[in-house]
Protein backbone atom coordinates (compact mmCIF):
# COMPACT_ATOMS: atom_id res chain seq x y z
CA UNK A 1 0.00 0.00 0.00
CA UNK A 2 8.53 -0.37 -1.39
CA UNK A 3 10.61 2.30 0.85
CA UNK A 4 9.02 5.53 1.82
CA UNK A 5 10.29 8.60 -0.56
CA UNK A 6 12.23 11.03 1.65
CA UNK A 7 9.71 13.87 2.11
CA UNK A 8 6.79 11.87 2.98
CA UNK A 9 5.59 9.71 6.13
CA UNK A 10 8.35 7.44 7.81
CA UNK A 11 7.07 4.29 9.56
CA UNK A 12 8.36 4.34 13.00
CA UNK A 13 10.87 1.99 14.40
CA UNK A 14 9.11 -1.63 15.46
CA UNK A 15 8.95 -1.86 19.12
CA UNK A 16 11.83 -4.13 20.75
CA UNK A 17 10.74 -7.81 20.94
CA UNK A 18 8.64 -8.91 24.08
CA UNK A 19 10.46 -10.60 26.58
CA UNK A 20 7.51 -13.40 26.95
CA UNK A 21 5.09 -14.25 23.80
CA UNK A 22 1.72 -12.32 24.50
CA UNK A 23 -1.78 -12.06 22.83
CA UNK A 24 -3.95 -9.10 22.63
CA UNK A 25 -7.65 -8.90 22.69
CA UNK A 26 -9.50 -8.59 19.81
CA UNK A 27 -9.37 -4.21 18.13
CA UNK A 28 -13.02 -2.62 17.84
CA UNK A 29 -13.20 -3.15 14.11
CA UNK A 30 -12.61 -7.27 14.88
CA UNK A 31 -15.25 -6.94 17.53
CA UNK A 32 -17.89 -6.04 14.93
CA UNK A 33 -17.47 -9.81 13.77
CA UNK A 34 -19.79 -11.18 15.82
CA UNK A 35 -22.99 -9.15 14.82
CA UNK A 36 -25.79 -10.56 13.05
CA UNK A 37 -25.17 -8.47 9.65
CA UNK A 38 -21.18 -9.67 9.29
CA UNK A 39 -22.03 -12.91 9.94
CA UNK A 40 -24.71 -13.12 7.34
CA UNK A 41 -22.68 -11.42 5.24
CA UNK A 42 -19.56 -14.14 5.17
CA UNK A 43 -22.40 -16.90 5.36
CA UNK A 44 -24.35 -15.76 1.85
CA UNK A 45 -20.92 -15.20 0.40
CA UNK A 46 -19.09 -18.16 1.03
CA UNK A 47 -16.34 -16.31 3.31
CA UNK A 48 -17.25 -17.60 6.76
CA UNK A 49 -15.09 -20.59 6.25
CA UNK A 50 -11.44 -18.22 5.78
CA UNK A 51 -10.86 -17.63 9.11
CA UNK A 52 -11.05 -20.96 10.38
CA UNK A 53 -8.97 -22.48 7.65
CA UNK A 54 -6.13 -20.12 8.98
CA UNK A 55 -7.02 -21.56 12.40
CA UNK A 56 -6.55 -24.86 11.55
CA UNK A 57 -3.44 -24.33 9.55
CA UNK A 58 -1.84 -21.99 12.14
CA UNK A 59 -2.48 -25.01 14.38
CA UNK A 60 -0.27 -27.17 12.76
CA UNK A 61 2.64 -24.99 12.06
CA UNK A 62 5.73 -25.74 13.85
CA UNK A 63 8.33 -22.29 13.26
CA UNK A 64 7.63 -18.33 12.72
CA UNK A 65 8.89 -19.13 9.43
CA UNK A 66 6.15 -21.43 8.77
CA UNK A 67 3.37 -18.84 10.20
CA UNK A 68 4.82 -16.47 7.68
CA UNK A 69 5.05 -18.31 4.90
CA UNK A 70 0.87 -19.54 5.66
CA UNK A 71 -0.55 -15.73 6.51
CA UNK A 72 1.12 -14.41 3.00
CA UNK A 73 -0.06 -17.59 1.24
CA UNK A 74 -3.86 -16.93 2.71
CA UNK A 75 -3.87 -13.70 2.73
CA UNK A 76 -3.05 -13.43 -0.94
CA UNK A 77 -5.46 -16.22 -2.11
CA UNK A 78 -8.48 -14.21 0.25
CA UNK A 79 -7.62 -11.41 -1.98
CA UNK A 80 -7.72 -13.32 -5.45
CA UNK A 81 -10.90 -15.23 -4.34
CA UNK A 82 -12.39 -11.67 -3.48
CA UNK A 83 -11.06 -10.32 -7.10
CA UNK A 84 -12.43 -13.41 -9.02
CA UNK A 85 -15.92 -13.08 -6.83
CA UNK A 86 -16.31 -9.64 -8.42
CA UNK A 87 -15.20 -10.24 -11.78
CA UNK A 88 -17.35 -13.69 -12.76
CA UNK A 89 -14.57 -16.49 -12.36
CA UNK A 90 -14.83 -19.41 -10.23
CA UNK A 91 -18.28 -20.28 -8.09
CA UNK A 92 -20.00 -17.45 -6.70
CA UNK A 93 -19.75 -18.91 -3.18
CA UNK A 94 -23.43 -17.74 -2.02
CA UNK A 95 -26.33 -15.81 -2.58
CA UNK A 96 -24.82 -12.10 -2.27
CA UNK A 97 -24.06 -9.97 -5.52
CA UNK A 98 -20.78 -10.63 -7.04
CA UNK A 99 -19.63 -7.55 -6.68
CA UNK A 100 -20.21 -6.99 -2.82
CA UNK A 101 -16.97 -5.62 -1.24
CA UNK A 102 -18.26 -7.03 1.78
CA UNK A 103 -17.20 -10.69 2.45
CA UNK A 104 -13.55 -9.23 1.92
CA UNK A 105 -13.60 -6.52 4.48
CA UNK A 106 -15.00 -8.98 7.38
CA UNK A 107 -12.64 -12.01 6.13
CA UNK A 108 -10.14 -10.40 6.69
CA UNK A 109 -10.68 -8.90 10.02
CA UNK A 110 -11.50 -12.59 11.06
CA UNK A 111 -7.68 -13.75 10.35
CA UNK A 112 -6.31 -10.43 11.87
CA UNK A 113 -8.67 -11.88 14.91
CA UNK A 114 -7.16 -15.40 14.42
CA UNK A 115 -3.40 -13.90 14.55
CA UNK A 116 -4.13 -11.94 17.17
CA UNK A 117 -4.97 -14.51 19.33
CA UNK A 118 -3.17 -17.19 18.55
CA UNK A 119 -0.86 -19.03 21.07
CA UNK A 120 1.56 -21.28 19.73
CA UNK A 121 3.76 -23.31 21.68
CA UNK A 122 7.42 -22.34 19.71
CA UNK A 123 6.05 -18.67 21.25
CA UNK A 124 5.53 -15.32 19.32
CA UNK A 125 7.13 -12.28 20.52
CA UNK A 126 4.72 -8.59 19.94
CA UNK A 127 6.69 -7.96 16.99
CA UNK A 128 6.62 -10.78 15.16
CA UNK A 129 2.52 -10.84 15.74
CA UNK A 130 2.78 -7.55 14.36
CA UNK A 131 4.62 -8.90 11.02
CA UNK A 132 2.11 -11.26 10.57
CA UNK A 133 -0.63 -9.31 11.11
CA UNK A 134 1.03 -6.70 8.69
CA UNK A 135 1.22 -9.16 5.87
CA UNK A 136 -2.17 -9.92 5.95
CA UNK A 137 -3.21 -6.70 5.74
CA UNK A 138 -0.88 -5.85 2.56
CA UNK A 139 -1.16 -9.36 1.02
CA UNK A 140 -5.67 -9.55 1.58
CA UNK A 141 -5.43 -5.73 -0.07
CA UNK A 142 -3.87 -6.31 -3.07
CA UNK A 143 -0.59 -3.96 -1.82
CA UNK A 144 1.72 -6.45 -3.24
CA UNK A 145 0.29 -7.92 -6.43
CA UNK A 146 0.39 -4.64 -8.79
CA UNK A 147 1.69 -5.95 -12.03
CA UNK A 148 1.15 -4.86 -15.19
CA UNK A 149 2.10 -6.16 -18.61
CA UNK A 150 5.40 -5.33 -20.48
CA UNK A 151 3.41 -5.42 -23.46
CA UNK A 152 4.23 -2.13 -25.61
CA UNK A 153 1.72 0.17 -26.45
CA UNK A 154 -0.64 -0.90 -23.74
CA UNK A 155 -1.04 2.11 -20.90
CA UNK A 156 -0.91 1.55 -17.28
CA UNK A 157 -3.55 2.90 -14.41
CA UNK A 158 -3.69 2.39 -10.84
CA UNK A 159 -7.10 2.76 -8.65
CA UNK A 160 -7.20 2.69 -5.41
CA UNK A 161 -10.17 2.04 -3.04
CA UNK A 162 -10.90 1.75 0.77
CA UNK A 163 -12.81 -0.37 3.08
CA UNK A 164 -16.28 0.09 4.60
CA UNK A 165 -16.61 3.30 7.68
CA UNK A 166 -19.28 4.56 9.74
CA UNK A 167 -19.82 0.75 10.68
CA UNK A 168 -21.52 1.85 14.35
CA UNK A 169 -23.99 3.83 12.37
CA UNK A 170 -25.09 0.47 10.17
CA UNK A 171 -22.71 -2.17 9.98
CA UNK A 172 -24.71 -3.22 6.97
CA UNK A 173 -22.78 -0.99 5.20
CA UNK A 174 -20.51 -1.52 1.88
CA UNK A 175 -17.88 0.85 0.36
CA UNK A 176 -18.89 1.13 -3.44
CA UNK A 177 -15.13 2.14 -3.99
CA UNK A 178 -13.84 -1.14 -2.83
CA UNK A 179 -16.02 -2.95 -4.70
CA UNK A 180 -14.58 -0.97 -8.03
CA UNK A 181 -11.55 -1.97 -6.99
CA UNK A 182 -12.05 -5.80 -6.75
CA UNK A 183 -14.12 -5.37 -9.97
CA UNK A 184 -11.16 -3.22 -11.96
CA UNK A 185 -8.93 -5.10 -10.54
CA UNK A 186 -6.03 -6.75 -13.53
CA UNK A 187 -8.81 -5.51 -16.27
CA UNK A 188 -8.18 -4.34 -19.59
CA UNK A 189 -10.16 -1.11 -20.96
CA UNK A 190 -10.26 0.24 -24.64
CA UNK A 191 -9.53 3.59 -25.28
CA UNK A 192 -8.93 5.36 -28.85
CA UNK A 193 -5.19 5.28 -28.14
CA UNK A 194 -5.16 2.03 -27.68
CA UNK A 195 -5.40 -0.54 -24.28
CA UNK A 196 -4.92 0.39 -20.63
CA UNK A 197 -4.84 -2.07 -17.76
CA UNK A 198 -6.04 -1.16 -14.50
CA UNK A 199 -3.91 -2.46 -11.19
CA UNK A 200 -5.91 -1.30 -7.82
CA UNK A 201 -5.53 -1.30 -4.41
CA UNK A 202 -7.37 -1.09 -1.00
CA UNK A 203 -6.75 1.16 2.29
CA UNK A 204 -7.92 0.54 6.03
CA UNK A 205 -9.85 3.47 7.11
CA UNK A 206 -7.72 3.88 10.16
CA UNK A 207 -5.96 7.17 10.82
CA UNK A 208 -2.57 4.84 11.99
CA UNK A 209 -1.95 3.07 9.07
CA UNK A 210 -1.55 6.31 7.47
CA UNK A 211 0.22 7.72 9.42
CA UNK A 212 2.84 5.03 9.39
CA UNK A 213 2.99 5.88 5.78
CA UNK A 214 0.96 3.06 4.23
CA UNK A 215 0.05 5.19 1.10
CA UNK A 216 3.42 5.85 0.26
CA UNK A 217 4.79 2.39 0.57
CA UNK A 218 2.07 0.97 -1.60
CA UNK A 219 2.14 3.73 -4.35
CA UNK A 220 5.50 5.05 -4.74
CA UNK A 221 6.96 1.71 -6.38
CA UNK A 222 4.24 2.12 -9.02
CA UNK A 223 4.07 6.01 -9.55
CA UNK A 224 7.11 6.46 -12.00
CA UNK A 225 6.10 3.85 -13.85
CA UNK A 226 1.96 4.24 -13.99
CA UNK A 227 0.14 6.64 -16.69
CA UNK A 228 -2.90 7.49 -14.68
CA UNK A 229 -4.01 6.88 -11.25
CA UNK A 230 -6.49 8.20 -9.07
CA UNK A 231 -7.84 7.43 -5.70
CA UNK A 232 -11.38 7.00 -4.58
CA UNK A 233 -13.62 7.11 -1.81
CA UNK A 234 -17.37 6.97 -1.18
CA UNK A 235 -18.33 10.86 -0.54
CA UNK A 236 -21.36 12.96 -1.40
CA UNK A 237 -25.49 11.64 -2.17
CA UNK A 238 -26.08 11.49 -5.83
CA UNK A 239 -23.13 12.53 -7.51
CA UNK A 240 -19.84 11.83 -8.35
CA UNK A 241 -17.04 14.72 -7.77
CA UNK A 242 -13.62 15.11 -9.16
CA UNK A 243 -11.77 17.16 -6.32
CA UNK A 244 -9.70 19.79 -7.80
CA UNK A 245 -7.73 20.31 -4.47
CA UNK A 246 -6.82 18.84 -1.22
CA UNK A 247 -5.86 19.99 2.01
CA UNK A 248 -3.12 18.96 4.81
CA UNK A 249 -5.61 19.02 7.65
CA UNK A 250 -7.14 16.37 9.41
CA UNK A 251 -10.58 17.28 10.53
CA UNK A 252 -10.87 14.17 13.83
CA UNK A 253 -13.58 12.46 12.11
CA UNK A 254 -13.76 9.08 14.06
CA UNK A 255 -11.77 6.02 11.84
CA UNK A 256 -12.91 2.11 12.03
CA UNK A 257 -11.43 1.81 15.59
CA UNK A 258 -13.17 4.79 16.49
CA UNK A 259 -10.29 6.94 16.96
CA UNK A 260 -9.86 10.33 16.16
CA UNK A 261 -7.17 12.91 14.60
CA UNK A 262 -7.63 16.57 14.43
CA UNK A 263 -3.71 17.88 13.07
CA UNK A 264 -1.74 18.84 10.13
CA UNK A 265 -1.33 15.47 8.14
CA UNK A 266 1.52 14.38 9.85
CA UNK A 267 4.59 13.60 6.92
CA UNK A 268 7.91 13.37 7.38
CA UNK A 269 10.11 16.91 6.57
CA UNK A 270 7.07 19.31 7.76
CA UNK A 271 9.12 21.91 6.47
CA UNK A 272 8.66 21.60 2.88
CA UNK A 273 4.74 20.37 3.67
CA UNK A 274 2.43 22.31 1.37
CA UNK A 275 -1.21 23.38 2.88
CA UNK A 276 -2.31 22.75 -0.46
CA UNK A 277 -1.96 19.90 -3.42
CA UNK A 278 -3.80 19.47 -6.77
CA UNK A 279 -5.48 17.46 -8.79
CA UNK A 280 -4.05 16.86 -12.47
CA UNK A 281 -7.19 14.96 -14.01
CA UNK A 282 -8.47 15.89 -16.98
CA UNK A 283 -11.56 17.23 -14.87
CA UNK A 284 -12.76 19.41 -17.66
CA UNK A 285 -12.94 16.14 -19.96
CA UNK A 286 -14.45 13.92 -17.18
CA UNK A 287 -17.17 16.25 -16.63
CA UNK A 288 -18.26 17.09 -20.10
CA UNK A 289 -18.13 13.55 -20.36
CA UNK A 290 -21.26 10.97 -20.80
CA UNK A 291 -20.15 8.34 -18.55
CA UNK A 292 -22.96 7.17 -16.59
CA UNK A 293 -26.21 7.80 -14.63
CA UNK A 294 -24.68 9.91 -11.96
CA UNK A 295 -24.22 13.83 -12.24
CA UNK A 296 -20.19 14.38 -12.31
CA UNK A 297 -19.05 18.33 -10.79
CA UNK A 298 -15.67 19.67 -10.99
CA UNK A 299 -15.53 20.56 -6.87
CA UNK A 300 -13.44 23.44 -6.35
CA UNK A 301 -14.64 24.06 -2.85
CA UNK A 302 -12.11 24.15 0.28
CA UNK A 303 -12.31 25.35 3.73
CA UNK A 304 -9.27 27.91 4.95
CA UNK A 305 -8.09 30.27 7.35
CA UNK A 306 -7.03 33.03 5.18
CA UNK A 307 -3.51 34.19 5.77
CA UNK A 308 -3.53 36.51 8.52
CA UNK A 309 -6.61 35.03 9.43
CA UNK A 310 -8.07 32.87 12.54
CA UNK A 311 -11.12 31.44 11.67
CA UNK A 312 -12.17 28.79 9.06
CA UNK A 313 -13.45 30.37 5.70
CA UNK A 314 -15.79 28.11 2.99
CA UNK A 315 -14.35 29.43 -0.38
CA UNK A 316 -16.47 28.06 -3.53
CA UNK A 317 -13.26 28.72 -6.09
CA UNK A 318 -10.56 27.11 -4.30
CA UNK A 319 -7.56 28.28 -1.46
CA UNK A 320 -6.31 32.01 -1.24
CA UNK A 321 -2.48 32.66 -1.53
CA UNK A 322 -1.03 31.92 2.36
CA UNK A 323 -4.09 30.28 3.47
CA UNK A 324 -4.46 27.42 5.98
CA UNK A 325 -5.83 24.01 5.45
CA UNK A 326 -9.05 23.04 6.99
CA UNK A 327 -10.76 20.66 4.37
CA UNK A 328 -10.05 20.12 1.01
CA UNK A 329 -12.31 19.61 -1.26
CA UNK A 330 -12.75 15.62 -0.27
CA UNK A 331 -13.55 17.47 3.22
CA UNK A 332 -10.86 16.67 6.17
CA UNK A 333 -10.84 12.70 6.22
CA UNK A 334 -9.23 9.91 4.81
CA UNK A 335 -10.43 10.50 1.52
CA UNK A 336 -8.74 14.41 1.86
CA UNK A 337 -5.96 12.77 2.91
CA UNK A 338 -5.01 9.87 0.76
CA UNK A 339 -5.94 12.11 -2.25
CA UNK A 340 -3.48 14.74 -0.31
CA UNK A 341 -0.80 11.84 -0.19
CA UNK A 342 -0.46 10.54 -3.57
CA UNK A 343 -0.68 13.74 -4.83
CA UNK A 344 1.75 15.14 -2.42
CA UNK A 345 3.77 11.61 -3.38
CA UNK A 346 3.30 12.72 -7.01
CA UNK A 347 4.74 16.26 -6.65
CA UNK A 348 7.66 15.45 -4.92
CA UNK A 349 8.54 12.48 -7.49
CA UNK A 350 8.90 15.30 -9.89
CA UNK A 351 5.69 13.92 -11.69
CA UNK A 352 3.28 16.72 -11.35
CA UNK A 353 3.31 17.89 -15.24
CA UNK A 354 3.38 14.75 -16.50
CA UNK A 355 1.04 12.29 -14.56
CA UNK A 356 -2.80 12.90 -14.04
CA UNK A 357 -3.70 11.80 -11.08
CA UNK A 358 -6.14 12.70 -8.15
CA UNK A 359 -9.41 12.05 -6.28
CA UNK A 360 -12.77 10.51 -7.49
CA UNK A 361 -15.27 10.93 -5.05
CA UNK A 362 -18.46 8.16 -5.87
CA UNK A 363 -22.05 8.75 -4.68
CA UNK A 364 -23.00 7.22 -1.46
CA UNK A 365 -24.17 3.80 -1.78
CA UNK A 366 -27.66 3.68 -0.50
CA UNK A 367 -30.26 0.47 0.26
CA UNK A 368 -33.38 0.66 -1.60
CA UNK A 369 -36.56 2.03 -0.06
CA UNK A 370 -37.77 0.34 3.06
CA UNK A 371 -34.69 -0.94 3.67
CA UNK A 372 -32.75 2.19 5.50
CA UNK A 373 -33.06 1.30 9.23
CA UNK A 374 -30.11 -0.86 10.17
CA UNK A 375 -32.24 -2.17 13.12
CA UNK A 376 -34.57 -3.73 10.76
CA UNK A 377 -33.16 -3.83 7.34
CA UNK A 378 -31.66 -6.67 5.07
CA UNK A 379 -28.03 -6.69 4.43
CA UNK A 380 -28.84 -6.45 0.87
CA UNK A 381 -31.44 -5.69 -1.69
CA UNK A 382 -32.02 -5.17 -5.98
CA UNK A 383 -31.77 -1.36 -5.45
CA UNK A 384 -28.21 -2.06 -3.42
CA UNK A 385 -27.28 -4.23 -5.94
CA UNK A 386 -28.27 -1.82 -8.76
CA UNK A 387 -26.70 1.23 -7.32
CA UNK A 388 -23.34 -0.48 -6.85
CA UNK A 389 -23.50 -1.90 -10.05
CA UNK A 390 -23.78 1.64 -11.69
CA UNK A 391 -21.54 3.15 -9.36
CA UNK A 392 -18.60 0.74 -10.93
CA UNK A 393 -19.47 1.23 -14.45
CA UNK A 394 -19.12 4.71 -14.34
CA UNK A 395 -15.85 4.76 -12.42
CA UNK A 396 -15.05 2.60 -15.04
CA UNK A 397 -16.10 5.00 -17.58
CA UNK A 398 -14.30 7.99 -16.31
CA UNK A 399 -11.24 6.09 -15.80
CA UNK A 400 -11.27 5.32 -19.78
CA UNK A 401 -12.46 9.18 -20.26
CA UNK A 402 -9.18 10.30 -18.51
CA UNK A 403 -6.99 8.02 -20.02
CA UNK A 404 -8.22 8.69 -23.85
CA UNK A 405 -7.91 12.55 -22.30
CA UNK A 406 -4.14 12.10 -21.44
CA UNK A 407 -2.75 11.09 -24.36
Amino acid sequence: MAAVLAGLATPPALAAPAEEPTAAGPTVEEQRLDRAAPQEILRRSGFDAVAPELARTLGKVRSYAEAERVVVRQGSRLWQRAVDRAQGRGPAGGDLSRDDDRPLYWARLGMTREVRQWEPEFGLTDAQRTKLLTSIERTSRGQDTIRYSHRKGVKRILVTGFDPFTLDRDVRISNPSGATALALDGTVINTSDGPARIETALFPVRWQDFTDGTVERTLRPYLPRVDLFTTVSQGRVGRFDIERTNGAWRGGFPDNENLSRTETIPVNDPASQPQWTSTTLPYKDIVAASTGRFPVYDNTEVTEVPAGGSDPVVRPQGPTPGSTARAGGGGNYLSNEIAYRATLLRDRLGLCGSLPGGHVHTPVLQFGTGNTDPATGTVTDPQFVQNRLDIIAQVREIVRVAAEASR
